[in-house]
């Protein structure tokens, strides 16, 4: 179990992390996590977990336009239209993080996890890459749950989309 997130993060959330882990340790993969709306608590969770961590590559916590430009590369204009809140916001992420890092899966997250000024309250955009193949979009809208909920299903979402790059299936 998570130590530090233990008190946060739901049971089943912990235990799809450890599955994630698992995997990737027996592949010998290496998670790397490009992350905005949810502020490094990917990168927190992967890393919490005893046993595992050594397949966690690194994060980026890409909070603001400027750090994902400068440490994930993303082009300005995408940053400018459609907007940091996108698909293909969301792809570059994953695409850089791979770039700068020497992962083979990225997942990256971008959204707004509460009411934003021209922000669609839940919606979040995750974008899954991995060496040597296409990165994959998901868009989810969980709605106006709040920041903490919406960040718990951000991390849900996410380990999904990890597990299923690593293997084709869900886990």
């Amino acid at each position: 179990m998570a130590e530090a997130l233990d008190a946060a993060i739901p049971a089943r959330v912990d235990a799809l992390a450890r599955r994630v882990l698992d995997e990737a340790c027996a592949r010998r993969l290496k998670l790397v996590t490009a992350e905005s709306c949810t502020g490094g608590l990917l990168a927190s969770l992967l890393t919490d977990i005893p046993g595992c961590s050594h397949a966690f590559e690194r994060g980026f916590v890409t909070y603001s336009n400027d750090a994902k430009r400068e440490l994930l590369g993303v082009p300005a204009g995408l940053l400018e239209s459609p907007g940091p809140v996108s698909e293909e916001v969301a792809l570059a992420m994953a695409e850089g993080a791979l770039r700068n890092s020497r992962g083979d899966i990225s997942l990256a997250v971008t959204g707004f996890a509460d009411a934003s000024p021209g922000g669609e309250a839940g919606l979040v955009h995750f974008a899954v890459g991995r060496r040597g193949a296409a990165a994959r979009h998901s868009r989810q809208r969980f709605g106006p749950l709040g920041r903490a909920q919406v960040r718990i299903r951000s991390l849900e979402v996410s380990l999904r989309l990890i597990f299923e790059a690593m293997n084709g299936q869900r886990p």
